[in-house]
């Protein structure tokens, strides 16, 4: 008998059921559509609509200095809705930094979602508050943190899952390959939502990977991996519900691939005309994810122009009063440099405040 005969190499779980389908899942548009919850729609569609006037409100803010950096979701609000939704007021949400939209639909007041962006504090809400971790700007940091947190939970006996969202780039980092081999080998109860795009700000998904799919990535470590149409709000939505119910239910992790498109630039300060065609952009309008929803709504008479009307007057209210709130300078204190560093200040913190606070009494007296 040689050492390959002792069944020491043979996998943990059959790899067959991790697969993911050979096709993005989809819902809207299809016989199965007519037996989705029409309350559900209609929540779904006033967050889709308001979300959409979010980011553009969010990036007229940019232009007008207002904030300093904006990573729009717009053409991705199916994805982003659709987590928020998906999750029990006990659950935690780890968003990325274009994530924005997700910590809004979640509960988050919209100004506070921004003051990130706005450069005033390193987060503008408490993440206790509305379960939702601080937006992340490094990529993929956020997803250790999310095992870490349901991994807690899980030895604690909390009846808690953890969603953690990253854009397709953030797929390249090791925090990305650390989070999912720890959430594997854990059982933690963890949701990894990748946002396929198509770009790392400039980079194609074909120059960043050679598998089948980034849901295929999943096998390798022992989990499902689930592929989706990221436009499809109700099919994210019914993906990401059943693989936090699993979670919640001791499965383990679950990594969706949503198959999307980021209409807008990478940021305010991208140029994406240098490397995609407009033609590509136009192409993607077809599948916008509000006119998918739209479409499938009315086909059920769940849509008229009235709600469309009503719906979109809300948005503007929304974001009135966003334009409103941000036009407001932020009253900032000097002395929060040192707030929250460390849960008891260094020697070197206790100095260097004590110098600045000298600074500052010094000017205001002259």
């Amino acid at each position: 008998m040689t050492v390959l005969d002792q069944h020491v190499w043979q996998p943990r779980t059959d790899p067959a059921p991790l697969l993911p389908d050979p096709e993005p899942y989809r819902l809207l548009g299809t016989p199965e559509a007519g037996a989705l919850d029409a309350g559900l729609l209609t929540t779904m569609y006033g967050q889709l609509v308001r979300g959409r006037r979010y980011n553009r409100q969010a990036t007229a803010l940019t232009k007008q200095g207002r904030l300093a950096v904006y990573p729009s979701s717009t053409g991705q609000e199916a994805c982003e809705v659709a987590a928020a939704l998906a999750l029990e007021p006990r659950d935690w949400l780890f968003p990325s930094y274009r994530d924005t939209l997700a910590a809004v639909a979640r509960g988050v007041d919209p100004v506070e979602a921004l003051t990130l962006l706005r450069g005033d504090w390193h987060t503008g809400y408490d993440p206790r508050e509305h379960r939702v971790a601080p937006l992340s700007t490094p990529l993929a940091t956020q997803l250790p943190h999310a095992v870490g947190l349901a991994h807690a939970a899980r030895l604690k006996g909390d009846d808690v899952v953890a969603l953690a969202m990253v854009g397709d780039g953030g797929t390249s980092e090791g925090d990305f390959h650390e989070a999912l081999n720890f959430a594997a080998v854990w059982h933690s109860p963890v949701v990894f939502l990748v946002q396929n795009n198509g770009f790392a700000i400039s980079v194609p998904l074909a120059k960043q990977t050679a598998a089948p799919s980034l849901a295929h990535k999943a096998v390798g470590y022992g989990m499902p991996g689930r592929l989706v149409d990221g436009n499809d709000v109700a099919a994210v939505h019914a993906v990401l519900t059943e693989a936090v119910a699993r979670a919640r239910e001791g499965g383990g992790p679950t990594l969706v691939e949503a198959i999307t498109y980021r209409m807008d630039a990478h940021t305010n300060a991208d140029d994406a005309t240098r490397y995609r065609e407009d033609a590509e952009v136009e192409a993607w309008r077809e599948h916008d994810p509000i006119a998918v929803l739209e479409r499938a709504m009315r086909e059920r008479d769940l849509l008229d122009e009235a709600m469309v009307r009503d719906t979109e007057q809300d948005a503007e209210r929304m974001a009135a009063a966003l334009r409103e709130r941000m036009n407001e300078d932020a009253v900032l204190d000097p002395m929060d440099l040192f707030a929250h560093v460390y849960a008891e200040p260094t020697p070197q913190l206790r100095e260097q405040a004590a110098m600045l606070r000298a600074e500052l009494e010094a000017e205001a007296q002259s």
